[in-house]
């Protein structure tokens, strides 16, 4: 069994989930903002101490100093360094280069490293043919800078900006196993012919900006929680007065519903959902009115219904004393003529509904003749069954008479025609057994065709050409046909209920099934194939429902 959650806690729990959604989002805006304005904030301070330290160095020296040192490291260009005196010695090469202009470049720059607090500022030129970008003067003289001659692998997508003669390099942020977190950014340093002589590179160290970045997360989380933890307790008391409240107070007066209505209401004759004062102003108080016009509307349906069950239940005791009559006006006693040898004869019939419109009957005219009906009213119901009766009455009339099939027929169809405003009509079919010869005469009037069983044969349906339907037009003469039955022949009539009976795929029995399971149960007893025959029609079938009455009658010469 599933189990169910409160209203209650269900808007508590959608309450904290949205509050965390939104915090969350909040936060991440929040530290997303602020770390995108540090970011722009150094970047844009890295650009401009690079600027201003390009600026204020004179490109002529950094044109020929770069000539200079480039003279050298084309001869030496990056060498790998094993020992300490192999690296000593390479760098003593550029000490004869280091003159009162390179010290006075160097001291500029450690003035403005020192004025913008950055890590390092330096400047640099880049080798076409290594690719490499080589230190011409570092602001930091100490063994933590990079003495000239150090060189760097400067990768593509950087070495296309360092050759851009029109492009400073543009301000970056990197993290680094060596240096931590660092904001660098590079401007081109151009002579008075508009060559690019070398770059001023700076470096701003970020640890302390990352640190704030965390602070500033923890802090923003914090303040969130609780802001969020107040709103979310505001509101939880806010719903749960204006929503959840009202709504239990619905629910208990629903419960007691049954409760008052058993007792007739409550001690003042009021039920609790006449007693519901909600006034939300809002759908709550929607629905509070809706269940109380609900109330009203349930106890004159419950009126209403009452007087329909008493009523339905009248009926259907009436219809089941109509199911009675209606059966014990078809034969139904078997054997039906225990005295007699020279044939036998069994019947059934299934209505669709409490009573129906299909009939058979078999009755004796005198001794030697047996006469034999088996008919289907259009429609089904009360209406079906009373037209039934008359027509069953009418032809057993006529028939005893001394008339024929084909006679009984046309005068009955003549009367049937009469007042028959209600536009019902018969298919039927009717013949006359003589006993002691076994000659059938026989009549068809709009009905299924009956299937024939020779006893050294199989069962085949008969042929004749049908007449129109009983009741569908005045002035209709029968024809008639003749066959004889020899001994063990066998006769089965049926209705349409049989051959069209649908199973759960809308797909119809048929004439060819019905033929082929009599061809195999043909030595069977008469009872025994009829009861086959149902037991067929409901397996086929499938579950699907009974939608026409199946009438059954099969007879065998002695």
């Amino acid at each position: 069994m599933r189990k169910k959650v409160s209203l209650g806690k269900k808007s508590v729990l959608v309450i904290l989930v949205l509050a965390l959604v939104l915090t969350a989002a909040a936060v991440l805006n929040s530290y997303r903002i602020y770390a995108e304005t540090m970011d722009k904030h150094y970047q844009m301070l890295a650009v401009d101490v690079a600027r201003t330290a390009a600026g204020l160095v004179d490109p002529g020296w950094v044109g020929t100093y770069r000539d200079e040192v480039d003279a050298i490291y084309s001869q030496n260009p990056a060498p790998v360094f094993g020992k300490e005196e192999d690296r000593a010695a390479y760098f003593s090469q550029y000490d004869s280069l280091k003159d009162q202009d390179y010290l006075a470049v160097q001291e500029l720059l450690g003035i403005i490293k020192e004025a913008n607090d950055v890590l390092s500022l330096y400047i640099t030129y880049v080798d076409d043919e290594s690719k490499t970008g080589v230190y011409l003067v570092d602001a930091d003289s100490s063994e933590n800078g990079c003495p000239t001659g150090q060189w760097d692998i400067i990768y593509e997508q950087n070495y296309q900006v360092f050759k851009h003669p029109e492009t400073s390099f543009p301000a970056y942020i990197t993290d680094t196993q060596e240096y931590g977190w660092l904001c660098s950014a590079g401007v081109a340093i151009k002579d008075a012919d508009g060559r690019v002589v070398g770059h001023a590179m700076a470096d701003i160290s970020m640890e302390a900006v990352m640190n704030d970045r965390q602070d500033f997360l923890v802090h923003i989380c914090l303040v969130m929680l609780v802001i969020t933890t107040l709103l979310v307790l505001l509101f939880i008391g806010l719903v749960n007065r204006v929503v959840i409240k009202p709504i239990n107070s619905l629910a208990a007066a629903a419960v007691s519903y049954v409760e008052e209505k058993k007792k007739a209401g409550g001690k003042d004759g009021r039920s609790a959902l006449e007693k519901l004062e909600i006034h939300t102003g809002d759908e709550v108080e929607n629905l509070c009115m809706a269940l109380q016009q609900m109330e009203q509307d349930i106890n004159g349906y419950i009126e209403n219904i009452t007087a329909i069950t008493a009523e339905k239940e009248r009926i259907g005791a009436e219809l089941s004393v109509a199911t009675q009559i209606q059966a014990s006006m078809l034969p139904c006693i078997f054997p039906a003529f225990p005295e007699r040898s020279e044939f036998d004869i069994y019947a059934t019939m299934t209505p669709a509904k409490e009573v129906g419109g299909d009939f058979y009957d078999f009755f004796l005219v005198d001794p030697d003749h047996l006469a034999i009906v088996i008919a289907d009213v259009s429609g089904k119901g009360v209406p079906a069954a009373l037209f039934m009766v008359i027509t069953k009455t009418l032809i057993k009339n006529h028939v005893q008479l001394g008339e024929s099939p084909g006679q009984a027929f046309t005068a009955v169809n003549q009367t049937l025609c009469e007042n028959n405003e209600a536009g019902l009509f018969v298919t039927a079919w009717m013949g006359i057994l003589t006993i002691s010869t076994g000659e059938l005469v026989y009549t068809n009037a709009g009905h299924n065709p009956p299937l024939l069983g020779r006893a050294e044969g199989s069962f085949a349906y008969l042929k004749m050409r049908s007449g129109l339907v009983l009741a569908g037009m005045e002035g209709i003469i029968y024809r008639e046909a003749h066959l004889k039955l020899e001994s063990r022949d066998t006769l089965y009539l049926y209705t349409d209920g049989v051959t069209e009976a649908t199973d759960i795929y809308e797909k119809m029995y048929g004439e060819k099934k019905l033929q082929t399971y009599l061809n195999s149960h043909q030595g069977e007893e008469l009872e025994s194939i009829l009861h086959g025959i149902k037991a067929e029609l409901d397996l086929f079938a499938k579950g699907a429902p009974q939608f026409d009455d199946i009438t059954m009658l099969i007879l065998r010469r002695g």
